[in-house]
């Protein structure tokens, strides 16, 4: 009996040891892993077609952030769903940080408030950096007997339900700018939806409509083809500098910009988040990046995980109310 108990104390310290033994040997090679990441090509879901803003701000700003850790950069477009698909695809993905998802204002502050969705915008990724926003244009039909801001809004007042402004569909950003303008300003334009922006402004151009806040008016507002009050985002757009934003005008107050980032699945290792983000940081930095960025009506507009990850839960939180105020429904 004693030397049973012995021998199985022995044991017991000899499973203790090689339990511990490993348990060392486990930790430095995960802290390895870590350090040397990315030691393979690192996959960008973007869950929108090729081409659309989305797609060209994600492959600007990433392709330059690979270079800067010394990796290539693959661009997956799994569209379909307003983004569900690829968020869902990535929500299923090892977190083992060679997987990524491209992310909008509206998949992760717009669409849970409308629809159910196969993920959960907060529980199931991680906020990795935002990379770029778009400038929005207040396209204004040159008919509308306006010159300003205040001119429009006096106008809109005395003609409540005359003014529509038109959308690229049912429950979009660019609708949900038109309600924020609606209760920001006291006024009662009437929304009418278009499947897509590009009918919109084509209506918007032969005075069917005559508002829009869209990226698509900015080309006609710099050719004189539309008026424009009011620039959406932090920044005066460079291709009509003498245009002032809705902030610097006392409204774009409650709502948030179109903006773009990058997410990871919830699980991935905090160093390697903190890495990927600090190359999209210098990327963000680059001129030729910030060049072409402002060519396609995009700005830079880096934020860090924890900046990031506090911006999409302030907006989440804002545009919901904004949602249940305008009654908007899918």
């Amino acid at each position: 009996m004693h030397r049973r108990k012995h021998g199985s104390m022995r044991l017991g310290r000899r499973h203790f040891i090689a339990a511990s033994a490993s348990g060392l040997m486990a930790a430095p090679a995960i802290v390895s892993a870590q350090t040397e990441w990315p030691n393979r090509q690192i996959r960008i879901v973007v869950p929108y077609p090729p081409g659309g803003p989305s797609d060209v701000t994600t492959r600007l700003v990433l392709e330059r952030a690979g270079a800067v850790l010394g990796q290539s950069v693959l661009f997956d477009n799994r569209a379909g769903a307003s983004g569900a698909i690829g968020a869902e695809h990535v929500k299923n993905s090892a977190p083992d940080g060679y997987t990524f998802l491209t992310t909008t204002t509206a998949m992760v502050c717009i669409t849970q408030h409308l629809q159910p969705l196969p993920y959960d915008p907060a529980k199931d990724f991680v906020a990795v950096a935002r990379t770029a926003t778009s400038w929005i244009g207040m396209g204004v039909n040159p008919q509308v007997p306006a010159n300003n801001l205040q001119e429009f809004i006096a106008y809109a007042k005395a003609n409540p339900g005359k003014i529509n402004f038109g959308s690229a569909g049912l429950a979009t950003i660019t609708q949900l700018y038109g309600e924020i303008f609606n209760i920001e300003a006291g006024v009662k334009m009437v929304h009418v939806p278009y499947k897509g922006s590009a009918p919109a402004t084509n209506d918007l151009l032969s005075g069917q409509i005559q508002v829009q806040f869209d990226p698509t008016t900015l080309p006609h507002i710099a050719a004189g083809r539309l008026k424009c009050f009011a620039i959406l985002g932090e920044r005066r757009w460079p291709g009509k500098p003498d245009i002032p934003t809705l902030k610097e005008q006392g409204l774009g107050k409650i709502g948030g910009d179109a903006w773009y980032g990058i997410l990871a699945p919830k699980g991935t290792p905090q160093p390697i988040v903190d890495k990927l983000a600090r190359a999209i940081g210098e990327a963000a930095k680059d001129a030729g990046v910030g060049d072409k960025l402002v060519a396609g009506g995009n700005y830079a507009s880096y934020q860090d995980p924890a900046t990031f990850a506090a911006t999409i839960e302030r907006e989440r939180q804002s545009f919901g109310e904004i949602i249940k105020k305008a009654d908007i429904k899918v």
